[in-house]
């Protein structure tokens, strides 16, 4: 019998015999006549009572039983309960057309299907002007910019981490057996220890490696799958974008800027003059309008609790000006 999957607690052989144990009990309730029936009932009752390992593997077969081919088999027989006893021998008629081969794809499908399950699920969400810390139930540290929203699912053979917006830098912690994936509608990062940060927009995604190295895929605006080799992989010190035009140059980045907003600063290296300012105005309480000059590149690192320098400063790096209403907004256009 196949159960070559590999996940969580039933990954050892012995406790993988566990599972194959109770399903095949759940099998015997289901084919040959009454009297087995009842026996394999019996039998799988004393067994669920006779250790806690036991009972957890039994409850773990009946939930794949039922999600998997077994569950399938029921939905064919839609009979009134007064048919009960026609449902069960016709269940036993098809179980015996299926035999051991049908049975041994049900305790794989099982064991696939426990494994996929989440052990947990924890939502992060910033506000506006908000930097947060957590830690993740595996050891791994995150920091979050103001605006970013994510879910984190812990799986048994793997650690993801989905971003709907904003920037997170991961500090993970190595588990070779569980990789650290973060995902967006950009693409797609593998790790399995390092400190990176990865930031998400509306028009783009952003990785850095401050240390270790990431594999990268991209999905592009077409939103193809992804190929088993990645697209490009990041040591430290480097960085890439992924935008509808897809993966971009491998850039060389300091190391110590990835996250610095940790510190309170912001850290731009030859950025584009409409990311800047998205990431102001992610702490601001009146957010700067750009009206020309995105395009712009601007280097520099600026106090997060200082944005008047910042804006002072603008004029004498780049050919823009600075307007500033009454009402305390800001207008910065191209000279």
């Amino acid at each position: 019998m196949d159960c070559s999957a590999d996940y969580g607690e039933f990954q050892e052989p012995a406790a993988r015999r566990r599972l194959e144990h109770a399903l095949l009990l759940l099998a015997r309730q289901h084919g040959g006549d009454a009297a087995s029936a009842r026996r394999a009932s019996e039998s799988l009752a004393a067994w669920r009572a006779r250790d806690p390992l036991n009972e957890s593997a039994a409850q773990a077969a009946l939930q794949g039983w039922n999600a998997t081919q077994a569950a399938g088999l029921r939905q064919e027989l839609p009979l009134p309960a007064t048919q009960q006893a026609a449902v069960q021998r016709r269940r036993r008629q098809v179980l015996s057309v299926f035999g051991v081969a049908g049975l041994a794809a049900t305790v794989a499908g099982a064991v696939r299907w426990h494994g996929r399950q989440p052990l947990q699920t924890l939502a992060l969400q910033t506000g506006a002007r908000e930097v947060v810390s957590h830690n993740l139930p595996d050891g791994s540290h995150v920091d979050l910019t103001p605006g970013t929203r994510a879910q984190v699912v812990m799986y048994r053979d793997r650690r993801e981490v989905r971003m709907e917006r904003g920037a997170i830098r991961f500090d993970v912690a190595r588990d070779p057996q569980k990789p650290f994936v973060v995902l967006s509608d950009w693409g797609r990062v593998r790790v399995l220890g390092t400190a990176f940060s990865v930031e998400v927009r509306e028009e783009r995604m952003q990785v850095a490696v401050a240390h270790g190295s990431v594999a990268v895929w991209a999905r592009g605006a077409e939103g193809r799958g992804y190929a088993e080799a990645p697209d490009v992989v990041l040591r430290g010190g480097q960085g890439v974008r992924v935008d509808a035009d897809g993966l971009g140059p491998t850039r060389e980045i300091d190391p110590g800027g990835v996250g610095a907003w940790r510190d309170g600063w912001l850290v731009f290296d030859r950025t584009p003059l409409s990311e800047v300012i998205a990431r102001w105005n992610d702490y601001l309480a009146r957010p700067v309008v750009l009206e020309g000059g995105g395009d712009l590149l601007l280097t520099g690192s600026f106090r997060i609790r200082d944005p008047d320098t910042f804006i002072d400063a603008l004029p004498r790096s780049l050919p823009v000006t600075v307007r500033r209403s009454a009402q305390g907004s800001m207008t910065i256009r191209q000279r």
